[in-house]
């Protein structure tokens, strides 16, 4: 069986915003920032002393306790936020063939907090201490891993590893395997935990970091002229993608409709984006057209948006190339200007959001722009929620290394 209609019926969050797709959806549309001083580690010394963590969140509510303690954050993450995505679509209430359910998240990094912790034994105390539960917590491929042992769920299993664009392909892909009839729902989407001295200490060493310590809040702002690098963020994001046939069937909620997903890679440099956007051009051209749909039927676009130079600038050209005069009767947003970058799990976060924006015909603000850049030209709903018919969205997800990713959805209709 081909070309399945694929729709969400579930959804899960962990973020610095909140850790229920209600609460975190209710931040977005007030332009809440989650953006703070880091209390993960002492970053006295550290450029950047801010970031967007998650906040008041105990894995014990999601997760056996003896069981957590042999997992790293970004798999209690991934595993509370699958919890939270499958109760949700109430996918275990249906008779359905758990061989046909997969799962695919990722993860940019996987666990680097427990490859800084288990480095300093071995420096301090020798290799005899380190836990023989190491790797396993260390490997991106074990949040899915534990997702689908949580569940039962026997289809495809695996993680993607593309940077910043990681649970973007991996919806991508659960999409097409839903699509082609060869799972009947996969649950995907990312999660990321690099709050830590390696990772801000990495990130300070490009200097791609904000380092806005005396105001937090206002340090994530994409498209603005003062803008001077992205915030990072943590938590995790998961989406049941199923086949129509199978919602329908169960008398299931509908958030959205996927519709479309495009790849592609820049084959230009290790960290900065091709010239004019150059891959992202084909990749939502690719996404367009995969969807069949047309350029114009585009109302809204949930920006990659990271805040830094290169991105901001680079995005907008591509934009304004795929879509031209229609260009500017768009509403951009990014949702990192509230929640930072999430690295492996922004494209998950981002596309639960560009759901509900289909959903409520609501467009969340970007907040922080203050002032216009004039190589960032488009509409990006500045500070303030606007109300639209939202039809038909996309949202781009980009990473180091030039992978590109380009997803469509749009407001579900028998």
């Amino acid at each position: 069986m081909h070309d399945r209609r694929v729709v969400i019926t579930g959804m899960g969050v962990i973020s610095p915003l909140g850790h229920t797709v209600d609460e975190f959806w209710q931040n977005l549309l007030a332009g809440k920032s989650g953006v703070g001083a880091i209390t993960r580690f002492d970053a006295t010394n550290f450029d950047t002393r801010i970031a967007a963590e998650v906040k008041n969140f105990t894995p014990e509510t999601y997760i056996d306790k003896k069981e957590a303690r042999r997992m790293d954050a970004f798999t209690h993450y991934a595993l509370a936020a699958a919890k939270l995505a499958v109760a949700d679509s109430r996918l275990l209430e249906a008779p359905l063939d758990k061989d046909a359910i997969g799962v695919i998240v990722s993860s940019g990094i996987g666990g680097m907090d427990t490859f800084e912790r288990e480095a300093r034994k071995l420096v301090e105390k020798g290799p005899g201490r380190i836990s023989p539960f190491f790797i396993p917590m260390l490997i991106a491929d074990i949040a899915p891993g534990h997702i689908s042992m949580q569940f039962g769920f026997k289809g495809p299993n695996y993680a993607i590893i593309s940077a910043c664009a990681s649970s973007s392909h991996a919806i991508g892909e659960g999409f097409r395997y839903v699509q082609r009839g060869e799972a009947e729902a996969m649950i995907c989407g990312g999660a990321e935990a690099t709050i830590t001295p390696m990772g801000v200490g990495g990130f300070n060493a490009m200097k791609a970091l904000s380092t806005r310590n005396d105001a937090p809040q206002q340090a994530s702002r994409p498209f603005d002229l003062d803008r001077d690098g992205f915030v990072m963020g943590e938590g995790g994001g998961i989406l049941v993608l199923e086949s129509l046939e199978s919602a329908v069937r169960r008398d299931a909620k509908i958030y959205a409709e996927v519709i479309g997903a495009g790849y592609s890679a820049d084959a230009y440099h290790i960290t900065q984006p091709a010239p004019g956007g150059e891959g992202a051009v084909r990749a939502i051209r690719l996404a367009l057209k995969n969807a069949g749909v047309t350029p114009e039927a585009v109302q809204y676009v949930n920006a990659h948006g990271t805040s830094t130079a290169a991105n901001d600038k680079n995005e907008t050209q591509a934009m304004a190339t795929v879509f031209g005069e229609h260009a500017q009767t768009l509403n951009v947003n990014s949702t990192k200007s509230m929640i930072g970058h999430l690295l492996g799990a922004s494209g998950a976060v981002e596309l639960v959001a560009t759901a509900l924006t289909c959903r409520d015909d609501v467009i969340h603000p970007t907040i922080n722009q203050m002032t216009a850049d004039p190589d960032c030209f488009l509409n990006y709903t500045p500070n303030t929620a606007v109300r639209r018919e939202v039809n038909v969205a996309i949202s781009n997800s980009f990473g180091f290394g030039g992978h590109n990713v380009c997803l469509v959805v749009k407001k579900f209709a028998p």
